[in-house]
């Protein structure tokens, strides 16, 4: 693959943001005041639970330029969006068969026109803080002593 051809990475990115999204199920009503879509941290999450790897800046910047481009995704004070021709190429992938979704968006991607990349920015203290929040998130809670609750007798 050349240097301006569709990615792994790109794929990777593409599958967890659609993952972390809930793939339309947790779509927002246009009334609603929370934002449609997801945050860094969701992604993150979703694709070190995908690759056991939390994608690095550049790794997310660069598929993103390439996504939004391509009209796959949408990125708006902060809030990652699949559109409408990103959810149609999901809901439309083949079946996965032996290969993992990844690998088969990344197939799907492949057979597109080549990417064109957008210009779009993380800053890396925007990166280094979702990666903080996915960390913290991710450490269990301390489990509590029923002994140690109050009664309400």
């Amino acid at each position: 693959m050349g240097e301006n051809g569709w990615r792994w990475t790109d794929a990777w990115i593409f599958v967890s943001l659609v993952i972390a999204s809930g793939a339309g199920r947790h779509r927002r009503a246009a009334a609603s005041r929370r934002p449609e879509g997801v945050r860094l941290a969701d992604v993150l999450s979703t694709a070190d639970h995908l690759n056991q790897a939390i994608p690095e800046r550049h790794e997310v910047e660069a598929a993103v330029r390439r996504l939004v481009g391509a009209g796959l995704v949408n990125v708006a004070d902060g809030w990652f969006r699949i559109t409408a021709d990103g959810e149609q190429l999901w809901r439309t992938r083949p079946s996965a068969g032996l290969a993992t979704t990844v690998d088969t968006v990344q197939g799907v991607l492949s057979r597109r026109h080549p990417p064109v990349s957008v210009d779009w920015h993380l800053d890396e203290a925007d990166h280094a803080a979702a990666v903080q929040e996915y960390v913290v998130r991710s450490i269990p809670a301390p489990r509590r002593s029923p002994e140690n609750r109050s009664r309400l007798d």
